[in-house]
């Protein structure tokens, strides 16, 4: 289902309630920032009505408590913009449920994007709350809206480690690529977790409160949360569940389209390649279901090493049909695994496993 966006988007509806859409593949690697009409849109419940004057609440183990709004902060602190990619765990959840049934959204390859984020440093904010540095471990926040895990209604609260709060690149927010953000995207404010799934980056964010305990809302504790393949839902330990934070290395074929018929001769392949912190260092293409390989052009910054690496490859295809597979090397060595049953979880998360699809050339 497409739906046309309030910013004149057209997005591929995964659900209506709440509203989760993402843009189609060939919109979405269409330039190397993602504007904010093709970015993917991920709600776990309404969207709140605040105003641009809202405030948000820094509390905890800290020396000063106080409320601030972005007039108050961006009067305050440093200005900063941050080039990052946000990927929500659940991206390419549709492959793995080609497996077996999972929870959560069908996703394809669009639960992800590339956008320039711009604000304060956390850090500066809390450094001038005057944090605990004995008995600081987490930073927990809360969002305006609300999601319901397991039965359970309450408030969006996720938490991340105190190391990755004080990072220079993590963010409260209020702009992305240059403008204020949309509703749907956090107006007024929202938290920027580079590298990390996106749902450390809360939206329309309300208290930020510094802790030596994570985040006790049913979204930290009870979702978001990897197991492997072996454990069910209902036998889920959410204790013994592995936390997600920082994602993994993933790769994705954006077009052409999957069951797309080519004229036969000169082809391009393009997609996007990322690997959080590190650096992708090479991307290999198949058209013959990975028998064979050939290495694909990279697009990179230098300078944003949260953002992806746009590539592609050119080559001909002879009539027929074909299989057509990318995968990922980092500079560490790492790489995917190459099937959706090495990966699977009954969550849907983490999908990492080389992306394959279908072409026919007439």
């Amino acid at each position: 289902m497409d739906a046309q966006g309030q910013s004149g988007r057209t997005l591929v509806v995964q659900s209506t309630e709440p509203f989760n859409a993402e843009p189609a593949p060939g919109d979405l690697i269409a330039s190397f920032v993602t504007p904010s009409r093709s970015f993917y849109i991920r709600s776990h419940g309404p969207v709140p009505d605040l105003r641009a004057d809202h405030a948000v609440q820094v509390g905890g183990l800290v020396s000063e408590a106080g409320a601030w709004t972005r007039d108050a902060l961006e009067a305050r602190f440093p200005v900063h913009s941050v080039l990052s990619v946000m990927q929500c765990a659940g991206n390419r959840r549709a492959d793995l449920q080609q497996v077996r049934a999972t929870s959560g959204d069908p996703w394809g390859v669009g639960a992800i994007g590339n956008a320039e984020w711009t604000g304060i440093r956390l850090a500066d904010l809390l450094e001038a709350s005057g944090i605990d540095q004995q008995r600081a471990r987490h930073v927990r926040f809360l969002g305006a809206d609300e999601v319901t895990v397991e039965g359970e209604t309450d408030r969006y609260g996720v938490s991340i480690p105190i190391a990755k709060a004080l990072h220079p690149d993590t963010l409260i927010a209020w702009a992305m690529n240059g403008a204020d953000l949309l509703p749907e995207h956090g107006f007024p404010i929202r938290l920027v977790v580079p590298g990390y799934a996106g749902v450390r980056s809360p939206k329309w964010l309300t208290h930020i409160e510094v802790s030596e305990k994570p985040a006790p809302q049913s979204i930290q504790a009870k979702d978001y949360k990897l197991f492997p393949a072996s454990v069910t839902k209902e036998e889920a330990d959410w204790d013994a569940g592995l936390v997600i934070n920082a994602m993994p290395i993933n790769a994705a074929i954006c077009t052409p389209a999957d069951r797309e018929v080519l004229d036969a001769g000169p082809v391009t392949l393009r997609g996007y390649a990322v690997a959080s912190e590190r650096a992708i260092a090479r991307v290999d293409v198949s058209v013959n279901g990975g028998r064979e390989w050939e290495q694909a052009v990279l697009e990179q910054r230098a300078d944003a090493p949260w953002s992806w690496t746009r590539w592609c490859w050119q080559g001909e295809l002879g009539k027929g049909e074909h299989e057509l597979v990318v995968r990922a090397i980092d500079e560490t060595g790492q790489g995917q695994p190459s099937r959706p049953d090495d990966s699977w979880n009954f969550a849907g998360y983490l999908a990492t496993h080389w992306h394959r699809l279908h072409v026919r050339v007439a």
